[in-house]
C-alpha cells in the first residue's frame, strides 16, 4: 500500500522470490484504502482474489490474509471463499480474522463501522462452524444463516487453522476460546511483546485453556539498509536500518519472547529487499 501501484506481475514476482529464498509464508493484507490527513490515499488489490492467484502460482509457502476483515464480507461466503482458496493451495491457507479498524475504508465502501466487536463475534461463530464442521445454523442481531452447508469440502477434514488478530479484551477472549493462533501487528522490537503476551495468557486462563496451546504470532516492521522510509509517516521515530546479523538477532529476540511465527513488513518491499534479507535467513538457519 505504498506509493505507486504494484501490479499482479510485481506481486507474483515478490511471492516467488520469497518462496525461492526460503520464506515460510506469504501474507496479503485485507484493506481497501488508507486515508490519513496529509498523506496521499493508498490502496491495494482485493485480498482474496490475490490469495487465490498466489495459491495457484506458488508451491510450498503457506498463505493467508493478514488479517481478513469480518465486516467486508458475508460470514458464510467468507467461509466458502476460504475453503476454496485452501483447496487451490492444497491445504496451505491459514484463515486469519479481525474486526477491522480504519473507519474510512468502511464508510467509503458502504460497510457499517458500528458494533464491530459484536459483528465480528457473530460472524466468527458462523465461519468457525462452517470451516470446522461444514454446517452452521445461527440467528444473530447482525448475521444469520439457516441450515447452511459448506460443500464441497477442501483438503482438510476439519478445515484450515484459524487465527484471530486482536489486542482487545473481548476478541482476546474469543481467541482463547476458539482460535488456533493469535496475531498482533505493527511492532518493531521484542520488548513490545511481554505486555501483549501477558494479556493473551490471562485470556486463556480465564477460559481454562492452557496458554501454551495457543500459538503466538506478530506482524513486524523490519527496515533493511537500503530502506525507503515507507512507513515513517505513521511512526514517531525514524526507521532503524538493520544489517543481516542485527536483523537475525532481532528475530531471535521475538522467538525468545514466545512468538513462533512472524510476518515481516520489509522496507524496501521489493525483489531486491527480499534478496537482501536472504543473508539474514541464512544466519537464522545456522
Amino acid at each position: 500500500m505504498g506509493d505507486g501501484v504494484s501490479h499482479w506481475k510485481d506481486v507474483i514476482a515478490l511471492a516467488r522470490k520469497a518462496e525461492a529464498i526460503g520464506f515460510d509464508s506469504v501474507w496479503v493484507a485485507d484493506h481497501t484504502v488508507f486515508r490519513f490527513e496529509g498523506v496521499p490515499t493508498h490502496g491495494r488489490w482485493e485480498c482474496w482474489s490475490v490469495l487465490a492467484a498466489l495459491a495457484a502460482a506458488t508451491d510450498r509457502v503457506e498463505i493467508g490474509p493478514l488479517v481478513t476483515c469480518m465486516g467486508f464480507r458475508n460470514p458464510a461466503l467468507l467461509a466458502k471463499i476460504a475453503e476454496t482458496v485452501d483447496e487451490i493451495s492444497g491445504g496451505r491457507l491459514t484463515l486469519a480474522l479481525g474486526a477491522g479498524w480504519h473507519e474510512p475504508e468502511f464508510t467509503s465502501y458502504g460497510y457499517p463501522f458500528d458494533h464491530r466487536a459484536s459483528r465480528f463475534e457473530e460472524g466468527f461463530h458462523i465461519v468457525r462452524d462452517l470451516v470446522r464442521t461444514g454446517r452452521a445454523d445461527f440467528q444473530g442481531a447482525f448475521s444469520s444463516v439457516n441450515d447452511c452447508e459448506l460443500r464441497p469440502r477442501g483438503p482438510r477434514p476439519n478445515g484450515m487453522p484459524i487465527m484471530i488478530g486482536t489486542n482487545g479484551p473481548r476478541l482476546l477472549r474469543l481467541t482463547a476460546q476458539y482460535a488456533d493462533s493469535w496475531n498482533t501487528t505493527w511492532i518493531r522490537h521484542p520488548h513490545q511483546v511481554p505486555p501483549l503476551r501477558d494479556a493473551v495468557d490471562a485470556a486463556c486462563l480465564a477460559v481454562d485453556r492452557d496458554p501454551a496451546t495457543l500459538e503466538r504470532t506478530a506482524c513486524v516492521f523490519l527496515d533493511l539498509p537500503n530502506l525507503t522510509g515507507r512507513w515513517s509517516w505513521n511512526e514517531p521515530q525514524p526507521p532503524e536500518p538493520l544489517e543481516a546479523a542485527a536483523a537475525a538477532e532481532r528475530i531471535h529476540g521475538f522467538a525468545e519472547e514466545g512468538l513462533s511465527h512472524i510476518m515481516l513488513w520489509l522496507d524496501p518491499c521489493t525483489e531486491a529487499g527480499i534478496e537482501t534479507f536472504a543473508e539474514t535467513l541464512a544466519l537464522l538457519d545456522q
